[in-house]
């Protein structure tokens, strides 16, 4: 967390269950984890999350419309449109969380570091990101890949145009992938800004801290 973001909001940063701290809390649902969100504040908020984090805050924004004041997604997406590519990617899902059942999680954490989004990270990023997938468990990935993945999960392009709070689409300039979603996603929603971190890939955050809190607060003066 960057200083200037610090300075100028009260940050909170749970895990999402199945991860982390949140490993072994149940059920990992998307019913369980906006009730999470809910009651994480009285008041209105600014709901922030990345990849899977910023799928399931699309899914809180719309669930408290009165309580998310602004999103912030960083390379995230609305969810798989087509309904057959969804079950193809539930399946895929269901294999892999089947596979965690007899790999250690420094097992699983190398395998998930070769997934071609996450390619060409530097050193540092790659050595920082590692050490977070360690205080996973793979049981609790597992549930994670199950209840939350994007096979799992409905889409949310049809309700896009539903979100008329400000949305920050933030996503690094190497991540292709996620920079074309976000480029469609501006596109349906009514009040969205796109902003490109220069040579970061799918971790932004990560990569360029100092530039993805520069684009939070760009946003809000």
């Amino acid at each position: 967390m960057t200083a200037s973001l610090v300075q100028r909001y009260r940050p909170i940063a749970p895990d999402i269950r199945g991860h982390g701290d949140a490993s072994s809390v149940r059920p990992v649902s998307l019913e369980g984890v906006l009730e999470d969100i809910g009651g994480l504040a009285a008041g209105p908020f600014i709901l922030a999350g990345y990849s899977m984090g910023g799928r399931l805050a699309l899914h809180a924004a719309l669930a408290f419309p009165d309580r998310v004041a602004r999103l912030i997604l960083i390379g995230a997406s609305p969810g798989i449109a087509d309904p057959a590519e969804r079950q193809r990617r539930r399946a895929a899902d269901e294999h892999l969380a089947a596979e965690l059942a007899d790999a250690t999680i420094e097992e699983f954490a190398a395998r998930w570091a070769r997934t071609p989004v996450l390619a060409g990270q530097p050193e540092q990023v790659q050595a920082a990101t590692h050490a977070d997938r360690l205080r996973n468990t793979p049981t609790g990935l597992a549930a994670a890949l199950r209840g939350l993945g994007a096979g799992a999960l409905p889409s949310l392009w049809s309700r896009l145009p539903e979100l008329e709070i400000p949305v920050s689409l933030i996503v690094g300039e190497r991540d292709e992938k996620f920079l074309q979603t976000a480029q469609r996603m501006r596109e349906a929603l009514p009040a969205a800004r796109l902003e490109v971190v220069p040579g970061a890939g799918h971790a932004a955050h990560v990569e360029d801290p100092e530039a993805v809190a520069a684009a939070i607060i760009g946003d809000t003066t």
